[in-house]
């Protein structure tokens, strides 16, 4: 009976050390973007609004930002991708307004008015920070913290499902 306890106990143990150093983590603990190590800083980038007033990063507001850095000439895709940020925005309820989707340079032709988007002037400075921004595979998105620092990366045509559950998580921290 002894025997027995000690291989239950030990056992699980040991099981649980060796998936932890292969590597291994549940899928509910994984996030669904690339997690920048280490963070990128733009906390001294300042970029403006399409009107000309400064973006304040204000980390006290504890908002997150949602980055899109689209390619200049930008249609069918950029509208699609619009549309979907605005359900994922949308999908947050009432934490929404902790959450700004940021698109760095003009919207796309005809896009409707979002309530969540707010346009930014498109800065080359701010555009060559984020990291990896220019793919010819299409249009990532960014992730930045309060602080603004830009966390977690998500590759041309993501599924915007995990966008959101990530954020969804991160809004969660205090």
């Amino acid at each position: 009976m002894l025997i027995a306890l000690f291989v239950l106990f030990f056992g699980s143990a040991f099981g649980a050390a060796v998936l932890r150093l292969s590597g291994w983590m549940p899928a509910g603990l994984k996030n669904h973007g690339e997690l920048l190590q280490p963070p990128t800083d733009l906390r001294q980038a300042q970029p403006f609004l399409a009107d000309g007033r400064a973006y304040e990063w204000n980390p006290a507001e504890r908002t997150w930002r949602i980055v899109v850095a689209p390619p200049r000439p930008c249609a069918a895709e950029c509208t699609q991708l619009l549309a979907e940020l605005d359900k994922v925005w949308r999908l947050f309820g009432h934490n929404a307004d902790q959450v700004e989707i940021l698109w760095l340079g003009p919207l796309p032709a005809g896009a409707p008015a979002q309530s969540g988007v707010r346009e930014l002037r498109d800065d080359p400075a701010l555009r060559t920070m984020l990291p990896r921004s220019e793919d010819p595979a299409g249009i990532p998105l960014f992730v930045i913290d309060p602080n603004g620092f830009v966390v977690l990366r998500y590759p041309p045509h993501a599924d915007p499902s995990g966008l959101r559950t990530d954020v969804a998580r991160l809004l969660k921290l205090k």
